[in-house]
């Protein structure tokens, strides 16, 4: 399977089971696919006398044969029409052993902000407010232990709601996380998400010497974050937030960080949320589509793709542009590995959701990831009596790429892993299913970091 498309002015085919990326001139780009429809069909000779007889009146012949010795040199070499290798795994993911190696502790169901596009709904999950114990938090952590199997490197994000709202529980879970680590083999990574109201020289101090990554939640330039992301008396966030956030930024260079913004059908031009990150002082970024229910205002509809895409481009043109100034920024979507990783399981299945990955509410719930939370059909069990419902860890471990009838004729596969579980469910009420816009601007934000590879190897 190839996906050929051209970008930037750039012939970009991938092949899509190796993953090779070929970045080819005008003539073999046409070459390709005609190769590839008599393959196994006819002799070298005969593929030759086809395609110079379908282009020669486009191209000189001479280049034309040059191409597609190229062409049959890469198919030998197995970097060009490969074979799928991958679906033979799949059986292994079914019968595989469950082995937990992250955790999402909802260390707050409460928020002093009212996005307008927020899931969580002010950070209630279409429950009570309510904040972690630390009873549960370290009930939650006993579990990630005894069942992470012998895996050393275990992760767990401090999410909300507003998790500083409730900063003391997560200081003393992190304490707790740290003392588990010398008797049982593990390592503890930290990450916190934050809206960043509450955030000040102590928790800074804390997170950098703490947090392997801290997400710092922000919406682009002021008029639309504060348009999305007010307070609950409709006042805006952007002014008290900026600041503390340019700050942690500079303090953690060299650590991890990302600002992570969302935006919606009211910006549609999101490639300048994206340059006023980077004009900020950000240098590590994100910012992610909403998903909403196509009544919603804010939601993003089939008619908007075509701007989107668009944005894309630009965003892509401008980032090259940046880089080779000397002025990058790391734009989360771009940011692509050609070398075939990570492992294969992460390729096919992608985040582990309800099987190696868990969301804790803060009574101690467990459900399949932070999406699913207040979904009582997903609830698995808890942190008291463990997983009590393993048909539905049973029917996540089925989801991966070869479930999921719309990916396996999609060269964004190994890249995307199936896509969300969550926005499947969401659209189409079953979790093998895919989120189609979704899936959309995934395609565009691949073929765009493949493109951008390609112009900053130039």
């Amino acid at each position: 399977m190839i996906h050929r498309y051209v970008n930037n002015g750039y012939y970009i085919v991938l092949d899509v089971n190796s993953g090779s990326v070929h970045v080819v001139d005008e003539v073999t780009y046409e070459v390709i696919p005609l190769y590839e429809e008599l393959l196994n069909q006819k002799s070298d000779d005969e593929i030759s006398e086809y395609i110079v007889d379908k282009l020669n009146n486009r191209f000189n012949e001479e280049d034309i044969v040059t191409s597609v010795d190229e062409v049959r040199q890469l198919y030998k070499d197995e970097v060009l029409f490969t074979e799928d290798i991958y679906e033979k795994y799949i059986k292994d993911f079914k019968s595989r052993k469950t082995v937990v190696k992250a955790m999402c502790l909802h260390i707050a169901h409460d928020c002093n902000l009212a996005c307008k596009y927020c899931f969580a709904e002010e950070g209630e999950y279409h429950g009570r407010r309510a904040l972690m114990s630390l009873e549960v938090g370290k009930k939650a952590l006993d579990f990630l232990v005894a069942n992470s199997g012998n895996r050393v490197n275990l992760e767990v994000d401090f999410f909300g709601g507003e998790p500083l709202m409730n900063w003391d529980v997560v200081k003393e879970l992190v304490k707790y996380g740290r003392s588990l680590e010398k008797d049982h083999n593990k390592k503890f990574r930290f990450t916190l998400t934050t809206n960043g109201v509450l955030l000040n020289d102590e928790i800074m101090e804390f997170a950098n010497k703490e947090m392997a990554n801290v997400v710092l939640s922000l919406d682009g330039r002021k008029k639309i974050n504060d348009d999305n992301r007010p307070f609950r008396n409709g006042k805006g966030s952007y002014d008290l937030i900026v600041p503390k956030f340019q700050k942690f930024a500079k303090l953690r260079e060299s650590l991890s960080y990302y600002v992570r913004g969302t935006f919606t059908r009211k910006n549609l031009d999101f490639s300048e949320d994206v340059k006023h990150f980077a004009d900020l002082g950000f240098k590590h970024m994100s910012i992610e589509p909403v998903v909403g229910e196509e009544y919603e205002e804010y939601a993003i509809k089939e008619e908007d793709l075509p701007k989107i895409m668009e944005e894309y481009d630009k965003l892509a043109v401008e980032y090259i542009k940046r880089a080779k100034e000397g002025k990058g920024f790391n734009f989360f979507h771009f940011m692509i590995d050609l070398e075939q990783g990570p492992c294969v399981a992460k390729r096919l299945s992608g985040c582990g959701s309800g099987t190696e990955y868990l969301a804790v509410t803060p009574w101690g719930d467990f459900y399949p990831c932070h999406q699913f939370v207040g979904d009582e059909k997903f609830l698995l069990g808890n942190v008291y009596d463990g997983i009590v419902r393993n048909d539905i860890q049973d029917e996540f471990k089925l989801c991966n790429v070869y479930a999921k009838p719309k990916c396996r004729e999609c060269f964004a596969r190994y890249y995307c892993s199936g896509g969300c579980a969550a926005n499947a469910y969401k659209f189409h009420g079953n979790i093998t299913d895919a989120y189609d816009i979704g899936c959309k601007m995934q395609r565009k934000r691949i073929e765009c970091a493949i493109m951008i590879k390609a112009a900053l190897a130039d």
